[in-house]
C-alpha cells in the first residue's frame, strides 16, 4: 500500500510542512534522546522516551513527504509503518520498532517495570540510527526543510 492509498483512506492528511516545523521536531528528537540518557532513570522511563524520539522521527519524515497523521487509535502503528514508504527503511526496522510500540502501550497502560536495560538501550540506539536516517533523507530528498550542517 502506498502513501496514496492510505490518504484515500482516509488514515493521513495532506500537509504542507515547513522548515520550522520540522526543526522545531528535530529538536524534540534530540532532547527525547538526551533525556532518556539521564544516569538512574527507570528501564520502562528511558525505552518510553526514546520510542517517543523514534516516533517523532517518523512523523518528520511523513510531514516532510507533505502528509500528516489522523490521530486514531492507530496512528502510532500508522507512524512507525510510514518508515517504509517516506525514508525506505527495511522491514526488519519496523518490525523492532513496532515490537517496541507494543511494550510501550503495555508499560504505559498495563504494567509497570517490564522494560529489560537491554531492550531500553536497544531502543535509544534505534532511535539515534532513525534520527540520523530521517536527518540525511531529508538533506538529500528536502534540503529545503533543514540547515546545513
Amino acid at each position: 500500500m502506498t502513501l496514496k492509498q492510505w490518504l484515500s483512506n482516509r488514515w493521513i492528511k495532506e500537509h504542507t510542512p515547513t522548515r520550522e516545523e520540522i526543526e522545531d521536531l528535530l529538536s524534540i528528537v534530540e532532547r527525547d534522546i538526551s533525556d532518556c540518557l539521564i544516569p538512574d532513570l527507570s528501564t520502562d522511563w528511558k525505552l518510553s522516551i526514546a520510542y517517543n524520539a523514534a516516533l517523532q522521527a517518523a512523523m518528520i519524515a511523513l510531514a516532510a513527504s507533505g502528509y500528516r497523521i489522523r490521530q486514531d487509535q492507530s496512528h502510532h502503528y500508522r507512524a512507525v509503518q510510514s518508515l517504509r514508504h517516506t525514508i525506505g527503511a527495511e522491514k526488519e526496522i519496523i518490525a523492532r520498532l513496532d515490537a517496541f510500540r507494543k511494550k510501550r502501550n503495555e508499560m504505559g497502560y498495563e504494567r509497570a517495570w517490564i522494560a529489560s536495560e537491554g531492550e531500553a538501550e536497544e531502543m535509544v540506539e534505534l532511535a539515534k540510527e532513525l534520527k540520523e536516517r530521517v536527518q540525511n533523507w531529508l538533506h538529500e530528498k528536502h534540503p529545503e526543510l533543514i540547515e546545513r550542517d
